[in-house]
Order: C-alpha cells, then structure tokens, then sequence
C-alpha cells in the first residue's frame, strides 16, 4: 500500500514547456519538392559573419532549417538537430538555420544560438526573403537540398513531439532517413511529411479600410485572457503585451483561437460553471479573427487601455511574504536513464502563531525545466514523509494551473511552528539550467470564517491492459460532515482519456460537477466553481476516469504492456483533486 500511495499527493508530468504545444498546428508542406533554390547570402549574428549558399558547393547536400526563438517545438528539436548535424558532418552533409520571423531581433537570434549552442551557422532573414523563397510556413520546418541545391525533401524532422502528444522516442527518423536515402543515389522515399509547430512571424499590411483595432478592441481582450501566461518569466512561449507581440504572432493567433484551442480549457460548457473559464466569448473570437483578416491595424493611442499590472512577475497581489529554496539545483541538459528523483526543499517561515493564507503562488525559477512544485505544511514536530498521503496541501503549480485565490472569508492554515517543503520534479529541456524557485504568500487580515482543504480523491489499485482503448478507474469520498466543494482539478498521465466528476446525494439524486472529455496530460487545469457545491453528510463524491492503453494514443509508451499505478509518466494515476471546507465552526 506504502509504495502505491508514494505518489498520491504528486502531480508529475514530462516536459514544462512542452504543455504550450496544444497552442500549434500542422501544415502539409508548401510543395518546394523538386524547386531549385537560388543563391543567399546572409547575416550570422552570432558573429557577424556572411553565410551563402553557395559557401556549400562542395557538399552532397544541405540542411536548412527555420528557426525561431520562442517556438516550444522548436527548442525541443535543437538538440536533435545538433546530433544530427554530428552525425552527418563527416558524410558531406551541412546544417544552416534561418530565423525568418519578423519579431526575432538579431541581438535575440544571437543569444538564442550561444544560449541552445547551436553548433551550425544561425542565419536572420530579414523580410522573409528566403523563407518566401522556400515556401516555408513553420519553425521548425527543414528543407534537404542535394548538390545542385534542389529540395529534395521538405517537412518534420520526425515525429516525437507534436499538438498535444509527445512519443518517448519517434516512430520513424524523418529527417535521417531522407539524408541517407539522397546520399545513396536513391529517391527520397517520403519527400514530404507534414510540420508541427509556430507559424513564421511575417510582418502584417494592415488593409486602409480595417475598423477593428489593436489599441480600441484587441488590448482588452489580450489583457483579460492572455497575458496572465504571456509574458516573461510565465509558461507562455512568448510575450503578448504589446501591439508589436500581437502583430508578429497575428498567424499563430489566428489558428488556434478559430480552432478554439486557446486559451486552454476543457471542461464541458454543459456542466457546470467557474470563475477561472478562460474561453473567450464568440464577440471576443469574432474580433480577433476579423483584427487579423484585417490585417492588423494599429489604431491611435488615446485608445489603449492602461497596461495590466503584475506584482513583479506574480499572478496574485503583493505578497506579504516570499519564500525561496535555500541553495541552486542544477538541471542537467538530458534527461538522465532512470529520471531525476522528485527533490524536497524544507523552508522555515519561522511562525510563531497560526497563519491564514488567502492567496499563495509556487513560482518556477527556470520554469523551461519546473514541471511541476508541490507546496506542504510540515507541522511542529512532524518528520517529512514523502510517502504519506495526509501531508496538507497548501499550493503548487504544474503547466496550465493557476495561483491559490480564496474566496472572501476564506483561507488555509499554517500552524504555527510549520515548516514547509517545496516538492520539485524536474524535466531537462536540452539546456543545462540552475532552478531556485520559490512561494509567494499574501495573509488573510482578519482571520476567516471558513478554513479551505484540500485532498486526493484517488485509486491506487487498478490494471490497464495492454492495447485497452477505454479502460475504467472510479475513486469516491464520502463526506461525513456537511460541507461544500469548491474547486477541483484531475490529474492523470499520458494515457489519460477523460474524467468526470459527480456527486451522488444522501437522496440517491445524482449531478455531474465536472466533465472532462478530452484530458490534456500537458494542462494540469483546475476548475474553480462559480457556487460552492453543498455535500450534506453521507453525499460521496465519485470520480470516473478512462484510460487509452492502445496503439492509437500518440502519447503511449508502449501499448503491449499493462500499466499500473506509479509516478513516473509512463506509469499512471487517477486523482481527483478537491478542494472542499466543513460547514462545521472552526477550531481557534
């Protein structure tokens, strides 16, 4: 039982910023295939060198590939690149890059490249000159061209990473597999194949006679719905504060607000309502589309909303008190055989009486390797258990979750005397980085009326047979007090296909609080209730989760294999996150 229960109280995942994935798409590739490219000559800002084309002449083929600086996929593949280059130096084959995208500035691709070590020649189109030339629409989109630089092979470098799915390794070596088919003399096999990832940013011609805006109708809505992820430091890939960030992600914005997967959220619309929706509204779609189609006018600046504001990066108001772990911890560049073990940091916040918290915020140092922080209170005179599934919750942060923000009258305890423990699991992202996170709390000034818990409504006992396409784990609690629900959050693996909350009452009438349809392992969401929902003593809370063990889940690591509980991403869970008060007075 100890070793099922080890992770009850962990959110684990794989790579953090791989979550920002479900925000690209796919192109089937412009058709460049059997194109000759004329020659180029551009700037390496690295180091200020001339690169051409014709610089390779005297080598069987060339690799270009297009670049970008924010793009997620694209850094996840920079390494792959580079091993690839490695492997393909001595057999005549060279790598070139170009950035393309009209908001990467020079000083930004240079930093990039010495940041990543990107061991080939980084190139900046400036006015998507050669991206135009090559047809190329997406980053990181790779043209093979042979000795008489015809493309020969247009498309992905292969297929582990993609919209809302990664592989533990890929299928079938794309990119590979052409470079040797070219250097055998054969025909390339499968000339193009489709590309996942960031639109190249092309700069916008705004239309004369455009009457939606950025500075009149667009600011508003990036400020409401968008920037609270969109900005440095935070999990948004890029920034999207001002006009100039709009306009150059303008395509990107496009796809994926009129395919409705951003912002992020997954809950049916049927069921139930929360104060954290972040859909947009169809007003609010229709004005960003028809913005875009537009072609993205500015508009005058007496109509710009006054910049939203951050407390230095938070997402909560000022905090009253900033905790950090005591010392760095060094992520390594690659992921290591059998993972890194799950850290714990003890910090002191040195409380002499019980404190009431109303807002906490677990902030990523390097939120590029952070997958998720776990924060406990460890009471005066209690030794840390990682093991033991009663340990109280006090705030965390995975990919896609928001802050801890209580509703008046309402907090969580600290005891005095406790100490509280940072659970760390960190993901490698290719660079070796240095993580010093830390939380962020803001007091209740007069104590509360109600005291806030949270607890795991788990199954740590169940089977997922090799190749089951939707496979059944339900978990339940019973209150034994009245009380109310007020926010929940469900968390599964990589196999994780949809969950579903109900509540089943003292009279038999049962209600569904939350539905799930399409679980998303890379948005750990939670889902806060406009209405706290009242649970009398006896209602039980059940939890129904299903799981897709099969061959046609991308994310599946091996569908031959039964899969059990554990807390490794190709293990699973079911956990259905509560957050709940009693009706009951508090104890002072």
């Amino acid at each position: 039982m100890a070793n099922r229960l080890r992770a009850v109280l962990i959110v684990t995942g794989g790579l953090a910023f791989l979550s920002v994935l479900l925000a690209y798409s796919a192109d089937a590739p412009a058709g460049s295939v059997g194109k000759k490219i004329e020659g180029f000559t551009l700037t390496a800002p690295l180091d200020k060198t001339k690169v051409s084309l014709a610089d390779f002449k005297d080598k069987q083929a060339v690799v270009v590939v297009f670049v970008g600086t924010e793009c997620p996929l694209n850094n996840l593949y920079l390494s792959r690149l580079a091993e690839l280059h490695k492997e393909f130096a001595d057999k005549g084959v060279a790598f070139v890059a170009v950035n393309a995208n009209s908001q990467d500035s020079p000083e930004r691709v240079a930093e990039h490249a010495r940041k990543h070590a990107i061991p080939f020649p980084v190139l900046k189109d400036v006015g998507n000159k050669v991206a135009d030339s090559f047809a190329a629409q997406r980053t990181p989109e790779v043209f093979l061209l042979d000795a008489k630089a015809t493309v020969r092979y247009q498309g992905r470098i292969d297929d582990q990473y993609g919209i809302g799915f990664q592989r533990p390794k890929p299928t079938r070596r794309d990119l590979a597999e052409a470079i040797d088919e070219l250097l055998a003399g054969k025909d390339v096999s499968k000339p193009t194949l489709p590309v996942q990832g960031c639109v190249i940013g092309r700069l916008p011609q705004p239309k004369a006679d455009g009457k939606v805006t950025f500075t009149q109708h667009v600011a508003p809505i990036l400020q409401k719905h968008c920037q609270e992820c969109h900005r440095a430091g935070q999990i948004g890939p890029m920034a999207l504060m001002t006009y100039d960030d709009a306009s150059a992600w303008s395509e990107t914005i496009r796809e994926v607000v009129a395919e409705r997967r951003m912002p992020p959220w997954f809950a049916d619309p049927r069921h139930g309502k929360f104060t954290n929706d972040r859909r947009l509204s169809d007003a609010e779609r229709e004005t960003l589309l028809a913005w875009i189609e537009q072609g993205c006018a500015q508009g005058e600046a007496k109509y710009l909303t006054p910049p939203r504001q951050f407390s230095d990066g938070w997402r909560i108001d000022k905090p009253d008190l900033i905790l950090e772990m005591p010392d760095e911890f060094d992520v390594p560049a690659k992921m290591p055989r059998n993972g890194i073990p799950y850290k714990h940091f003890t910090l002191d916040p040195g409380f002499k009486e019980d404190r009431w918290v109303v807002q906490a915020e677990a902030r990523p140092g390097s939120p590029g390797v952070v997958h998720h922080i776990l924060t406990f209170v460890l009471p005066l005179g209690k030794k840390f258990n990682k093991d033991d599934p009663s340990n109280p919750v006090l705030c965390g942060t995975a990919p896609g979750d928001s802050p801890m923000m209580m509703r008046p009258g309402m907090a969580k305890r600290i005891p005095a005397g406790s100490k509280l423990v940072l659970q760390m699991h960190y993901t490698p992202n290719g660079t070796a980085q240095k993580d010093r996170s830390r939380i962020g709390l803001v007091f209740a000034k007069e104590n509360p009326v109600q005291e806030v818990h949270t607890m795991p409504v788990f199954n740590a006992f169940f089977r997922i047979p090799p190749g089951a396409e939707n496979h059944t784990v339900v978990s339940s609690f019973t209150f034994e007090k009245d009380g109310h629900i007020l926010g929940m959050m469900p968390h599964m693996h990589v196999r994780g296909k949809d969950f579903l909350y109900e509540a089943i009452y003292p009279d038999g009438k049962r209600e569904t609080l939350l539905s799930v349809p399409q679980f998303s392992f890379l948005w750990q969401s939670s889902y806060r209730l406009e209405k706290p929902v009242a649970m009398p003593k006896g209602s039980v809370l059940r939890c129904t989760a299903h799981f897709d063990n099969s061959a046609k889940n991308p994310s599946n690591p091996d569908p031959t294999k039964a899969v059990f509980w554990g807390d490794q991403t190709w293990q699973e869970m079911m956990i259905g996150w509560t957050e709940y008060t009693y009706d009951l007075p508090m104890k002072r």
